[in-house]
């Protein structure tokens, strides 16, 4: 059982909406009529095989791949409205990659404060004021004046999650956060996961970690050939999984 899966209002309005969302590599269709609502505070957990179209899914909520058909809104906003400016639009979707893509060159205070005083005109010193809280909310508050470099995985993509909370996104997504990390940071990533989570956050995370899934998830889709094959609680996924292929994907989990 979920421990949030009463926080959200059913009655609130959608955060994310896919409708009808295709894609095509050339003749590859890697998204294929895919239509979902994430609602404001729920939290849903994306899996499936790979090459099932998990990560190329949430990279189109803020258009770092593009569709060829159907339409997604945000947060009340159409994504490919003509006259959207992208890169504010960007800066309101909080995004955090397998890799930790932070500035090797700045600390880790420098690289949280850089996106509210460059993108959005926050004066220094209240960014940096934001940054502090944020580091200590991810439990690195010690480390504000260190480099990239001198931080553990684990400690670099929780800098990662600090920074885009920074910009005070309605929504966070996460494609396989840990995937990149030792087993033994991945929870001390997955903890800050759960406390956003805990918090209220609108979040999809794309992910092969099913203890999260179970522990967090409002919601699980399941992802195959580019299809949403099928949604629902935790519970009903992954002890009531109604498509063959979802059941052959939990049997293939279990036995590893």
């Amino acid at each position: 059982m979920a421990e949030n899966q009463n926080r959200q209002d059913p009655l609130s309005p959608h955060m994310i909406s896919f409708e009808q969302v295709n894609k095509w590599y050339g003749a590859y269709h890697a998204l294929a009529d895919v239509d979902a609502h994430v609602a404001k505070g729920e939290v849903v957990v994306v899996c499936g095989p790979s090459g099932s179209g998990k990560s190329t899914l949430i990279r189109t909520v803020n258009r770092l791949e593009e569709i060829q058909k159907g339409r997604i809104v945000f947060d009340g906003q159409d994504i490919h409205a003509p006259k959207l400016d992208l890169n504010h639009f960007r800066a309101r979707v909080g995004f955090v990659f397998q890799s930790f893509n932070l500035f090797p060159h700045l600390s880790v205070l420098d690289n949280i404060v850089m996106a509210p005083v460059n993108v959005r005109g926050a004066r220094r010193s209240d960014a940096r004021v934001r940054a502090l809280e944020l580091l200590e909310r991810v439990g690195l508050a010690s480390k504000a004046g260190a480099y990239p470099g001198q931080l553990s995985g684990g400690q670099q993509q929780r800098v990662a999650i600090a920074r885009a909370l920074a910009m005070d996104p309605p929504a966070m997504l996460f494609d396989e956060p840990t995937s990149a990390l030792d087993p033994e940071m991945v929870g001390e990533v997955l903890q800050v996961m759960k406390q956003l989570a805990r918090d209220g956050m609108t979040m999809i995370c794309v992910t092969h970690e099913m203890g999260f899934a179970r522990e967090v998830a409002d919601r699980v889709w399941f992802m195959d050939h580019g299809r949403l094959v099928e949604t629902g609680t935790p519970d009903d996924f992954f002890l009531r999984p109604q498509s063959p292929r979802a059941q052959k994907f939990l049997t293939e989990l279990r036995t590893h």
